[in-house]
């Protein structure tokens, strides 16, 4: 069985692509390298440098590696850079779904995996999402998220198409050493960065309506997540009918502020964050129930906040140039 994996060499399809090839399945990559990175990909997976809104090219590959299902990755995915760039974030993750249904569609591949987000949920009015809290995206890139799992859902309508979407947040830490998150955006990468490069880590705000000001969030390792895809394909490749959605989370928050206390004492470096001003589209709290996930996928959270640091920080120590 080979599974195509789209935004196979960014930092979360790379650790799927790896996550699949443990498990006895072949995969092959489509990256349009906008952000991801070449040697992200193992040297004996197939590579095609492509975009996703290729669909005549997506199904052509689809047929020639005889794929079953898809992983699908791919995407615009900086929820305040979305804000100011709307355009590009719909063309990205909206056409770019259509563009990969149209090339399954041609290829009859009827599996596929969505890497959605906990950004559909904007800022919920509840301590903890579950797959029924109503869906409130506050940027463009949590309603183009929200978007696509609708088209799979309408698609599925029209064609035989069998789905499932996991909604996740902060993806963070490393499964390998040479794995990173290289985001310019992300706050790990950005307090990294700049403790390599000795400046004072920044944190978006500290008025937020929160315990300490701080924006709280639920972060996973991308290895935990990682493991969700491949079960979620595998179920789907042996005929199992899943939930259209799934939060991929740990139902407790963390806030920047203890984030930062954790990389100190992960590095050893002592500092005291900068204040910065808000980032737009950023919500004040989001904690998601994997509940789900956990009785469908067998999603289980498997490292502590101090694993995540600690990973995050070895790999990229590892890659001196980014």
């Amino acid at each position: 069985m080979t599974v195509l994996v789209t935004g196979g060499a960014g930092y979360i399809g790379s650790h799927v692509v790896r996550a699949f090839r443990l498990a006895g399945l072949d995969c092959v990559v489509v990256d349009d390298f906008s952000s991801g990175h070449h040697e992200f990909v193992p040297d004996d997976v197939p590579l095609i440098d492509n975009s996703v809104l290729e669909s005549t090219i997506m199904a052509k590959a689809m047929v020639e590696h005889e794929v079953e299902a898809v992983v699908h990755l791919a995407g615009f995915k900086y929820a305040g850079v979305s804000v100011h760039r709307p355009l590009h974030t719909y063309e990205q993750n909206v056409q770019g779904m259509v563009s990969l249904l149209q090339a399954m569609h041609e290829a009859d591949v009827d599996k596929i995996v969505f890497s959605s987000s906990a950004a559909v949920y904007g800022t919920p009015d509840v301590d903890t999402v579950t797959e029924q809290t109503p869906p409130a995206p506050e940027s463009p890139y949590g309603e183009s998220k929200l978007i696509g799992e609708w088209l799979l859902r309408d698609a599925a309508k029209a064609f035989p198409l069998h789905h499932t979407s996991l909604r996740y947040f902060n993806v963070v830490g490393s499964a390998v050493p040479d794995l990173y998150d290289s985001s310019p955006h992300n706050l790990f990468p950005l307090v990294i960065e700049a403790l390599l490069e000795d400046r004072t880590p920044r944190i978006n705000g500290d008025d937020y309506p929160t315990p300490d000001g701080t924006c709280v969030r639920d972060y996973v390792h991308v290895a935990d997540l990682a493991e969700a895809h491949v079960v979620a394909a595998q179920k789907l490749l042996a005929g199992t009918e899943l939930e259209p959605v799934y939060n991929l989370g740990s139902g407790d928050g963390v806030s920047v502020r203890q984030i930062m206390t954790a990389v100190a004492e992960a590095t050893g470096i002592a500092f005291e964050p900068e204040i910065a001003e808000r980032r737009p589209g950023d919500p004040a709290r989001i904690v998601a129930s994997g509940e789900l996930a956990a009785r469908d996928l067998g999603w289980a959270m498997r490292h502590s906040i101090a694993d995540m640091v600690t990973s995050a920080w070895q790999a990229r120590q590892n890659h001196p140039i980014a």
